[in-house]
């Protein structure tokens, strides 16, 4: 059976209120201590997995690269051709080319671990407490992800147009300073929890059925978890995208 609940966690007694804040989770989880904090371990378990399984497969793909590609080289380099015209689109060409690796690092992880919590049987792997699940399945995850991207758009700003890059805010008029500042600080939020929810809805559903009628009747809806997950990757960083282009764009 899976229980989810919203649970505080307020094991220390000399606590910080931002890292009360921090440990509100959904779910039950492994925990591990780390210093003064805990962490969620099955959440860097399936992280681990799947970087690692990213890296070997790139290096297995481009071990012994030719000048025609044949084999996993031509997958490779259809999905580096992908997101260079993704990152083009959205940035602009002038600048792309600098946030191609971001951009594909970001698509790659999210895109990845959602396949590997539509496609691999994570529940069958007993753990002390919690259960393992696609690493964007817990909101610690995708808000790393989102305030990475929030960083990037900043200093992508920053860097092309100085201090000046805050004129943005008093644009197009003054008193929409409110607004803008708003906005900014609604992005990260937007594109974490459109993830987080996305997934987690996807696989307590595809759960839920599985508990309740075990064959046949969830699998069109684990291949229509399959279908979402690569787009809700493609959405992820499709924005972040945008969200760089726009702080990169001149403003007449």
């Amino acid at each position: 059976m899976i229980e989810q609940i919203f649970i505080l966690n307020n094991s220390t007694s000399l606590s910080n209120p931002i890292f009360d804040i921090s440990e509100v989770a959904v779910g039950q989880h492994l925990y591990w201590q780390i210093g003064d904090y805990q962490v969620h371990g099955q959440v860097l378990i399936t992280s681990w997995i799947v970087l690692g399984s990213v890296i070997i497969f790139t290096l297995l793909a481009n071990s012994n690269l030719k000048p025609l590609p044949v084999g996993l080289q031509n997958f490779t380099e259809l999905v580096t051709e992908f997101i260079r015209d993704l990152a083009k689109t959205q940035i602009g060409e002038e600048e792309y080319l600098k946030w191609v690796p971001f951009l594909g690092t970001i698509f790659i992880f999210v895109f990845v671990s959602n396949w590997a919590g539509a496609l691999l049987p994570w529940r069958l792997i007993e753990l002390p407490n919690g259960e393992l699940a696609a690493p964007t399945n817990d909101i610690n995850t995708t808000v790393s992800l989102a305030l990475l991207t929030s960083i990037s758009y900043f200093y992508a700003g920053i860097r092309k147009k100085g201090l000046g890059y805050f004129k943005r805010y008093i644009q197009p008029v003054v008193f929409l300073l409110p607004l803008n500042v708003l906005e900014d600080f609604s992005k990260p939020l937007s594109l974490s929890f459109r993830l987080f929810g996305n997934i987690l809805a996807d696989e307590l559903i595809v759960g839920v059925l599985v508990a309740l009628v075990p064959l046949f009747v969830p699998i069109p809806l684990m291949l229509l978890g399959v279908f979402t997950s690569a787009i809700q990757a493609l959405v992820f960083a499709t924005l972040a995208g945008a969200y760089i282009g726009e702080s990169v764009e001149d403003h007449h």
